[in-house]
């Protein structure tokens, strides 16, 4: 099979280098002129799947995979081709993993070697279409999509490589590295391919990507800023032919100058002292060094003032007394403590008819608990009552409040 195999890739390729030229040419311009070559050649490229028609009126094409391999050995600027289908590549080396540990579980080494043979080759295709994708972004980012001419055609590819970017970004999801390290199990090449090789590529594709996706929204702003200026040139050159007798005016002699010709900056800024400037250390001195300090003298008035007498008496004693709403306090809570039962505050407070504010009253209550040392809170248990806010949760408004014992 192996030989078969190896007999039919040469063949291939030998026809690929004779008939590079033809190759080429319908790479360039699309089709093959089919007047230029012979019909034995065609037919031979078309059963080689080199060519293709795709309808029968059709001229002769390029397959995919040969445009494919051009496209990228050739670094093409105009290649948009992006493969983001990494979920499907995912799921073939879980299936290929799962065949080489059952090959392996039944001593099936030839069986083994083939399905990691095919497992390796296709985490480097995966590993190398991920470099590819990121060439081709960058490539095309650097020469700024220079192969559209129009400004409307590059914000154009530059929304599709946007929409590239962000797809390639959310297909790099897929990536789940604990399960694939689970999968790998304790299999030292495994983990190689699984982990390792994957793990690296993954991190440094996912930073190029970021770093493209801000490049590409700057290339967009600029890309936006020139489509504005274009439109405004034409939009003048319009007015000029509809209007040939159109000239414009003095705007400096307008009282009322238009924002968009009143740009001018000031002529002068305003002046401040450079004290980091060393050419001016010198002159600073100078000015510092001839500032001159007036001492004035002040009066000596301690000295016709009389002795004070100092009274040796005894001093009033001087007694703190307390607010109103701290007595009332005091003595709601020497009345739940009495009692025994819990009290609403203002139940309380309409019992006693007191003149507080009812909003003052509860914050004051709500104080003197607070105030308690630890020891005392514990005999106590205040309770509020209230409602949330209907819009904003967290928000819990209080009603009323309930203090009773423990």
């Amino acid at each position: 099979m192996s030989q078969v195999l190896i007999q039919a890739g040469s063949k291939l390729l030998n026809a690929l280098g004779r008939h590079s030229e033809l190759i080429m040419q319908a790479y360039v311009s699309g089709h093959v002129n089919e007047q230029e070559h012979s019909k034995k050649v065609l037919d031979q490229l078309v059963q080689l799947q080199v060519l293709w028609r795709p309808e029968p009126q059709s001229p002769l094409r390029l397959k995919a995979a040969v445009r494919t391999l051009l496209e990228g050995s050739l670094q093409d600027e105009r290649n948009r081709t992006i493969n983001a289908n990494i979920g499907a590549s995912l799921a073939s080396l879980k299936t290929l993993t799962e065949h080489y540990k059952e090959a392996l579980h039944y001593n099936r080494f030839n069986e083994a070697h083939a399905h990691m043979s095919d497992l390796t080759e296709h985490v480097y295709q995966l590993t190398e279409s991920l470099a590819n994708s990121v060439r081709v972004m960058f490539s095309r980012i650097n020469n700024e999509f220079g192969y559209v001419s129009s400004v409307d055609a590059k914000i154009r590819e530059n929304e599709l490589a946007q929409s590239q970017v962000s797809e390639l970004l959310t297909q790099l999801e897929c990536f789940r590295f604990d399960e694939l390290s689970e999968l790998a199990g304790s299999n030292r090449e495994l983990r190689q391919l699984l982990v390792v090789a994957l793990q690296q590529n993954f991190s440094r594709a996912a930073q190029e990507l970021s770093v493209a996706q801000a490049r590409l929204l700057e290339l967009l702003g600029r890309f936006r800023e020139f489509q504005g200026r274009t439109r405004l040139l034409k939009g003048f050159l319009l007015h000029v032919e509809q209007q040939a007798d159109f000239s414009p005016g003095n705007y400096a002699n307008l009282s009322d100058v238009p924002v968009l010709f009143n740009q001018a900056s000031a002529m002068l800024s305003n002046a401040s002292v450079d004290v980091n400037n060393v050419e001016h250390e010198q002159d600073l001195q100078q000015l510092v060094g001839a500032l001159t300090d007036i001492h004035r003298r002040q009066p000596d008035t301690e000295k016709h003032q009389p002795a004070s007498e100092i009274d040796v008496s005894e001093q009033d004693t001087i007694s703190l007394e307390k607010e109103p709403v701290q007595q009332a306090v005091e003595a709601y809570f020497c009345q739940v403590i009495d009692s025994g039962q819990p009290c609403s505050a203002l139940t309380y407070y309409e019992a006693q008819q007191l003149d507080f504010d009812p909003e003052v009253w509860l914050y004051q209550v709500i104080g003197g608990y607070q105030a308690l040392t630890d020891q005392d809170k514990q005999y106590f248990a205040l309770d509020h009552t209230g409602q949330a806010h209907a819009v904003f949760s967290g928000n819990f408004y209080i009603n009323d409040i309930t203090l009773g014992l423990r």
